[in-house]
């Protein structure tokens, strides 16, 4: 495609996106539910030939050579379907913000103001291995009646295609504009850098994505972007822990999905309780497949036990493993934790193990992160998991929406002023 056909290709995707919005800002909490519940439908009718689709995905994937992690995101089964499909149900039992009246006041001069919800207008998502994005924005954006532009990445191409067809499929069921939602189905990068400055008709971008995607759309986006999804959490061990009921949560956080944003990748432990707990939990998690990089003072209390273990460094508490991979290390006491988290934190998720009710309000006063943590797996922070249905993404920046994205994180509000055909002074 030729940088003229591109332009005029966005520029298309662009104005229909818009278009469609008007259709759906003024759509009833029903009408709606109904769509939702459409979609559900459709999506549960294609399950098979979703799954084909995905099938596809994956075993080029694995030709590619692709990692575990990536394969793993991508990876649709019929279970995870069905999942994604029962999350809209959950977003279709969600209150309606869109409409929402709040702050309402009468000023001295009798005009009387109140705020109203609406929705944003067009959104546009950028992301790249989940095919379950597909269904979980094109939801949340219905729900509030935005549409929205999707570019998956290559690795999921055909389930994409398919899921946004079936979608698609569903919204002219209910008599409403197809382009609500519109997938760019090219592979072209160039595609992506014209989208971040389709201004004109976007009114705000997601990357979901690893850093080099994120630092993308800071940079070139003319319209205003939601940065997050990077996930460097950590999980700090408080002298005052039930080192027994930590090991759980420490294996909870870390084991029970690895390839996501929200699992663990950094296990702090107080040095009171080190010598103890560092072969303990080491132990722990290497029978459940986990390898460790670890601080030198964990270093040699594990040295020789039998673990897969390898020096840490700089870089190594600066990665987010999305892997079996678990960093360790020792830290003199709680501020010091504090101080590791401050430097190497991607500002999503933190955590800390304690009965010390003192330890535990410090840590929350002073770490800030989207979502901190008492006695709890950091695998929580997530939309389906805080009540809010299917999520946008998870946002670590403080404007706007923090943490995870759900509705309200998709509206905006007008001032609405009423008057008695009232003047300035």
């Amino acid at each position: 495609m030729s940088q003229i056909n591109q332009a005029q290709y966005l520029q298309q995707l662009g104005h229909n996106a818009k278009q469609a919005s008007y259709a759906l800002a003024n759509l009833t909490a029903s009408q709606k539910a109904d769509l939702l519940e459409a979609i559900a439908e459709a999506l549960t009718q294609n399950t098979q030939a979703i799954l084909a689709a995905n099938a596809k995905d994956v075993a080029a994937a694995k030709a590619e050579g692709l990692n575990d992690a990536m394969i793993d995101r991508l990876l649709l089964n019929e279970s995870r379907l069905a999942g994604i499909i029962g999350d809209i149900g959950d977003v279709v039992r969600l209150a309606d913000p869109v409409g929402e009246e709040f702050g309402s006041r009468v000023l001295d001069n009798g005009l009387r103001l109140t705020r109203r919800r609406v929705p944003l207008g067009v959104i546009g998502v950028i992301y790249e291995a989940r095919p379950n994005v597909t269904v979980d924005i094109a939801v949340l954006a219905l729900k509030t009646g935005n549409a929205v532009i999707l570019r998956g990445g290559k690795e999921t191409l055909e389930s994409n295609k398919l899921i946004s067809e079936v979608i698609r499929g569903a919204i002219a069921s209910q008599g409403l504009p197809v382009d609500a939602v519109q997938l760019i189905d090219s592979p072209d990068r160039a595609l992506v850098t014209g989208l971040l400055k389709l201004d004109q008709y976007v009114d705000m971008i997601v990357p979901r994505g690893g850093q080099a995607l994120q630092r993308l759309c800071a940079e070139q986006a003319t319209i205003p972007v939601i940065l997050g999804g990077i996930g460097i959490c950590h999980l700090y061990v408080d002298k005052h822990a039930d080192l027994e009921r930590a090991l759980e949560v420490i294996a909870n956080a870390k084991v029970q999905r690895p390839t996501v944003c929200n699992a663990l990748d950094t296990l702090l432990v107080d040095n009171a309780v080190a010598e103890r707990f560092v072969p303990q939990i080491a132990e722990y998690l290497h029978r459940l497949g986990v390898r460790f990089s670890v601080c030198e003072q964990s270093y040699a209390l594990l040295d020789g036990l039998g673990f897969d273990i390898s020096p840490a460094t700089e870089q190594s508490f600066a990665t987010e493993w999305l892997s079996l991979t678990l960093g360790i290390k020792v830290v003199s006491d709680i501020d010091t934790a504090i101080a590791h988290i401050r430097t190497y934190s991607s500002g999503h998720s933190e955590a800390i193990i304690t009965d010390d009710i003192h330890a535990a309000t410090h840590f929350m006063n002073e770490v800030n992160s989207a979502a901190v943590y008492v006695n709890a797996s950091t695998r929580f922070t997530d939309g389906g998991q805080f009540g809010l249905g299917a999520e946008v993404a998870v946002s670590t920046q403080k404007l706007h929406a923090r943490g995870p994205m759900g509705l309200e994180a998709l509206t905006t509000y007008k001032w609405l002023a009423w008057g008695d055909y009232t003047c300035r002074a």
